[in-house]
């Protein structure tokens, strides 16, 4: 049962950003500041990625931990209400993550992951950017 009206889950859900999230502009900021040149949502790649790095012909994925269901992770659960609604939407959105990384992979790009909950320690983030943009 929920306990918000349908009303004010709908307004709820509807400020819910698909992109310049905080996490996002956590990692840009990274960049920025280390010197990296990077462009933002490309359309002409599969799944608009967030962050393109055509230079080291890599893309950034800044996932949301509960959209994305990062394993593990406190964030990724599933609500109690319209479960089968929400599993449906997950597995959904898994598969389609799965078809967006064979894509860029098959065009030969490099694909780093940074996790939502990740982008809490910054320090973290940079080390894990620069072990992959590096090689």
């Amino acid at each position: 049962m929920d306990r918000l009206t349908k009303e004010k889950r709908s307004w709820n859900m509807s400020r819910i950003k698909g992109r310049d999230t905080k996490p996002e502009k956590i990692v840009r900021s990274i960049l920025h500041k280390a010197g990296f040149r990077f462009r933002l949502n490309r359309k002409d790649l599969p799944g608009k990625p967030d962050i393109v790095l055509p230079k080291h012909k890599s893309v950034i994925l800044v996932h949301g931990c509960f959209w994305h269901r990062h394993p593990r992770c406190k964030y990724a659960y599933t609500p109690k209400s319209r479960v089968k609604f929400w599993q449906k939407k997950f597995s959904e959105n898994i598969e389609r993550d799965k078809f967006v990384k064979k894509e860029l992979r098959k065009k030969g790009w490099k694909i780093v992951i940074v996790w939502e909950c990740k982008t809490k320690n910054p320090e973290i983030i940079k080390n894990h950017l620069f072990r992959y943009l590096h090689r």
